[in-house]
């Protein structure tokens, strides 16, 4: 009989979704995990003997699926969550938005901040997102202190803000930061030009050289809005995605987040462009800026992400909530009931969102050489019974509190429902803090 393998933690389930290209759904199976990578995958029974874990996690009510990834968020602004609702777009930001954030906003706001919304990803089942946002230095350290992985995109506006004096600066501070994280196992540095609307062309070009010397992605919001397109046909007499092409910002490296208004030949350019598309449907319904055609795009050939933006204008970072938006809105602006069908939901916040950030050999997958940041969801919930078919609860389901544990690179993040590196207590103390002062301030 041979001697079994000594790893660091043996995890089995009921069901496991891998995410693989059979839309697999698989039932006792288990993963093995060493060195926070996943060494095998297979039958219970044969893992068992394979394998002797020196944690063992035996779940046999519930469901593995691999860790979810949200695309796009502003982290730190969960600190204005239903600061200012019911706005367009356009009102929400120059009225509202920008003003608390110039009188807020500095290193312990985004640090507050991020450790909030990372708090509220993990419990919903988040391992990876991406933030677009001031003082990203803050932020990286409440990354790195809770063991959660991010994507930081230093954010470039034309003019100054209270973290950076304009362009130049931004772009200097991101391209140190570049060399900070360069090998960090769990954090990346992109570029995060705001949006068509906010940054020139000079500066745009200066983004794009930025993004080459230190091999960056870039994600910019873009067609965000009706509006938008319109004032950029006014302005620069085409359309945002054109300009971006003809500058050559549109390109395989490039994450576009919202693309609510577009048509043909917008699509057709992305497609050439190889670009990623990061959709954030709860946003964009809340703010009233139109619909992504999701269907379209994915007969396209386009990779599709999915994000939640920012809790001002959600109000949450549920990304199963997200899914579930996102999939049924697919099927009305398609008119299609077959449209995004529920495994094609969960590749968006998996494989699909780990190839926009280009960490597709990483991650986004349950698959043997990758790392293990997985998900685990209690099946024996009220609210998911009768489970005939784990994936179509997953998706169509109210599942997110049925998430009882989270690891990443196999370290447990979320242990039955307890966050494992995060003080609570600490969280929301510093929250009700932040929330006072900027009430206080509004009553004068």
């Amino acid at each position: 009989m041979s001697q079994e393998q000594s790893i660091d933690t043996l995890i089995s389930a009921g069901w496991v979704i891998p995410v693989d290209d059979a839309q697999s759904c698989h039932t006792n199976h288990a993963l093995a995990i060493d060195k926070g990578i996943i060494i095998d995958y297979g039958p219970r029974q044969q893992l068992q003997q394979r394998y002797r874990g020196r944690i063992e996690k035996h779940l046999a009510d519930h469901l593995l699926i691999p860790g979810l990834i949200n695309c796009h968020g502003h982290a730190a602004m969960t600190l204005l969550r239903g600061y200012a609702d019911d706005y367009p777009l356009m009102e929400w930001l120059q009225e509202h938005i920008w003003p608390a954030e110039s009188r807020w906003v500095d290193g312990d706001f985004v640090r507050d901040g991020t450790e909030l919304a990372i708090a509220e990803m993990l419990l919903g089942g988040t391992t990876c997102f991406s933030d677009m946002y001031f003082f990203p230095e803050q932020a990286a350290e409440a990354i790195e202190a809770s063991g959660i992985r991010a994507q930081l995109c230093a954010t470039v506006l034309d003019f100054a803000n209270n973290w950076a004096s304009g362009a130049d600066d931004a772009l200097a501070k991101a391209g140190i930061l570049a060399q900070q994280y360069h090998d960090h196992p769990r954090i990346t540095v992109a570029l995060g030009p705001h949006a068509p609307y906010t940054v020139s062309d000079e500066n745009f070009n200066k983004v794009i050289n930025t993004a080459k010397q230190h091999q960056l992605k870039i994600q910019i919001h873009c067609h965000e809005t009706q509006q938008e397109v319109d004032d950029s046909l006014r302005e620069h007499g085409m359309r945002p995605l054109q300009r971006l092409e003809q500058l050559g910002l549109l390109t395989a490296n490039t994450q576009l987040v919202h693309m609510t208004a577009l048509n043909d030949d917008d699509i057709a350019r992305v497609r050439r462009s190889g670009a990623s598309i990061v959709h954030c449907p709860e946003s964009n319904l809340k703010l009233a800026s139109g619909f992504c055609p999701v269907d379209k795009l994915h007969k396209q050939g386009i990779n599709i992400a999915i994000g939640t933006d920012g809790a001002a204008s959600n109000n949450d970072l549920d990304l199963l909530g997200e899914l579930r938006t996102g999939a049924l809105l697919a099927k009305a602006v398609a008119g299609d009931a077959s449209a995004v069908k529920a495994h094609q939901a969960l590749e968006m916040a998996t494989i699909n969102g780990a190839r926009a950030l280009g960490l597709e050999q990483q991650l986004g997958s349950l698959s043997i050489g990758k790392f293990a940041d997985i998900v685990a969801l209690d099946m024996t919930t009220l609210t998911a019974q009768p489970v005939y078919n784990p994936l179509s609860q997953l998706i169509y389901g109210n599942n997110t509190l049925a998430i009882s544990d989270v690891w990443v690179a196999g370290q447990q993040l979320l242990d039955e429902r307890q966050l494992t590196t995060l003080d609570t207590g600490h969280i929301h103390q510093r929250t009700t803090q932040w929330r006072n002062k900027i009430r206080n301030d509004n009553d004068r």
